[in-house]
């Protein structure tokens, strides 16, 4: 099974559209990289890749020998851990993507008793709020939360993300505690605008449609436009707007009395939350072990 690695090798490649990001998501050489991949056109015969100074692309013949190829290395894991218990050891390199809040406050501090579940796990954590390429960028699984973006990958709902509403206690000093939503008017208060990008049109305040059974929003000033979560959050935190945000990101804000939820009959809806990876065949053993202990950490969390 050593003999299969120019597959994975060439996969990789294949996937990234580059020997330079397949070999660093791979963490190898470019060289060793583009040996192997050279040899094993040798040894099937004909061209996979079409390489050019800027890009790489599969040939005709190499998308087919990419499918078969990628269908063949799924065989080999469940093959590799058919009869082996959860006993054995995970080995290998892991490479995820998770929201950045959600990675600080929630699944990064309980990251030790994975880690020392499978000391031969070797894994690589990106921390990002923006919708990473899973295939272009080499990984291996992804927590989202929102919408998934892309109807060609393959979404694991997690459950739902409890959301509140909050303000710092001297906002709420200036500008009065809210009791409705019409408060949130008559009491002028301001909220903190976040966007992914910065210029795009605010989101709103969410709320509940009392009529319709669904959530709607409201339209509410603000000085401030936003484009982290975690400058989100400070903003609330220094008074310069209401926030609404997930639970489990500011729970310990709202324990110290650094913020105070606010409208609690009124909270926006809940964030949907998935694990996603680029292709159903592409769950390892080790990626499934990941999934499964993603899904136990965020469970107190959900809805």
């Amino acid at each position: 099974m050593q003999n299969l690695e120019p597959l994975r090798i060439f996969i990789r490649v294949a996937e990234m559209g580059s020997f330079t990001r397949a070999a660093n998501s791979l963490g190898m050489q470019k060289g060793r990289a583009s040996t192997a991949v050279r040899r094993l056109e040798q040894d099937v015969g004909v061209r996979l890749l079409h390489r050019t100074t800027r890009s790489v692309q599969l040939t005709e013949d190499g998308r087919a020998f990419h499918a078969r190829a990628r269908r063949l290395l799924a065989e080999v894991d469940d093959l590799r851990s058919m009869f082996v218990g959860d006993h054995l050891a995970l080995r290998g390199r892991l490479r995820v993507d998770l929201p950045t809040e959600l990675a600080r406050t929630t699944i990064v501090p309980a990251l030790p008793e994975f880690m020392a579940a499978h000391p031969e796990l070797e894994l690589e954590l990106s921390s990002t709020d923006r919708q990473v390429d899973l295939v272009q960028e080499g990984f291996d699984c992804v927590l989202r939360i929102g919408p998934i973006g892309d109807e060609t990958l393959v979404a694991r709902p997690v459950g739902r993300l409890r959301m509140v509403n909050a303000a710092s206690p001297a906002y709420l000093a200036r500008f009065g505690v809210p009791r409705s939503l019409e408060d949130l008017r008559v009491q002028g208060h301001r909220t903190i605008h976040y966007s992914g990008t910065l210029g795009a049109k605010p989101y709103g305040w969410e709320h509940p449609d009392g009529e319709g059974g669904g959530y709607t929003t409201l339209a509410l000033p603000g000085a401030l436009h936003v484009n982290s979560v975690q400058t989100y959050e400070a903003a609330g935190l220094a008074g310069l707007g209401l926030i609404q945000a997930p639970l489990s990101g500011i729970r310990r804000h709202l324990e110290s009395g650094a913020l105070v939820e606010i409208l609690p009959d009124f909270r926006p809806e809940p964030l949907d939350v998935h694990l996603v990876v680029a292709h159903r065949n592409n769950l390892s053993r080790r990626v499934r072990a990941f999934m499964e202990w993603i899904e136990q950490v965020l469970t107190p969390h959900l809805v």
